[in-house]
């Protein structure tokens, strides 16, 4: 009997858990969501239809009150960007404030900055002042800093190399985006790193700031070597490379909008 004694007490606890977490005037998400997964905890250790059901019904009440918690966080952070002068979009968990989007999770009290798909800050805790500055620091450095003039003939280099490396060149002259970015950070590097190859001898290129002059290259995406023009192009990922961080780039149009790139090429003009 003991196994069942114990599984028993284990919901018996949970249980009373829950019900104090839900009997209030304002039901307490965080405990709740907390409580809910010694519950979950227990329906394994029972095979009990009715306490099945309860823990389904407290899984709904417990998900709409973490949404009312995220809503009430995600008014707090529109009124002090708004107060900044800045123009919030988007619905909690996701927002769209500038460039950048913040995404809330309220269950784990962290939010998380991003431009694009790709992250700008670790998880950060639930602090309008600590995400106020982890804003202002991103804006200066990504969107504030001055657009890099060798960017373009850099990535072209880059892919004029893959290209030569390879016996035929494949269909369309068209090579993966993320090996060209990642032959690009190898082309950066100094004779400092070759000479001893280490973490704090190598030159970083962020992937964040290769999207972001990714962005700005659409502006003007002609470039010249050899007394010839070329111009950049990009393929749209497939279903199966999209989402993908080693086969595809995810490129906003907007904080909230954009595509997945797989594919680039040059074409000569």
């Amino acid at each position: 009997m003991a196994p069942q004694f114990k599984a028993l007490k284990v919901a018996t606890g949970a249980l009373q858990t829950a019900v104090k977490t839900i009997n209030t005037d304002k039901p307490e998400a965080l405990a709740m969501q907390k409580a809910l997964v010694k519950l979950q905890q227990a329906v394994e250790l029972m095979d009990d239809e009715t306490l099945q059901t309860a823990v389904a019904t407290f899984a709904t009440d417990t998900q709409q009150a973490l949404d009312a918690l995220a809503f009430e966080f995600a008014r707090d952070v529109k009124e002090s960007f708004e107060a900044q002068g800045q123009t919030v979009n988007g619905r909690p968990p996701t927002l769209a404030i500038g460039d950048f989007v913040l995404s809330i999770d309220i269950a784990s009290r962290k939010a998380q900055w991003l431009y694009g798909k790709e992250p700008l800050t670790n998880p950060l805790p639930l602090s309008l002042s600590t995400l106020l500055k982890a804003y202002g620091q991103q804006q200066k450095a990504l969107i504030q800093r001055d657009p890099d003039p060798k960017f373009l003939p850099e990535l072209y280099q880059a892919w004029r190399n893959l290209m030569d490396e390879r016996n035929r060149a494949p269909a369309g002259n068209r090579l993966n985006l993320v090996d060209t970015y990642n032959k690009m950070t190898m082309n950066r590097q100094n004779a400092r790193f070759w000479n001893a190859p280490s973490r704090s001898t190598f030159k970083d290129y962020p992937r964040p700031v290769f999207v972001r002059d990714l962005v700005l290259a659409q502006g003007n995406p002609t470039v010249s070597s050899n007394g010839q023009t070329f111009r950049l192009r990009l393929g749209v990922a497939t279903k199966s490379n999209a989402g993908s961080a080693s086969r595809s780039v995810w490129l906003p149009s907007t904080p909230l909008d954009g595509e997945y790139y797989s594919d680039i090429t040059f074409e000569e003009i």
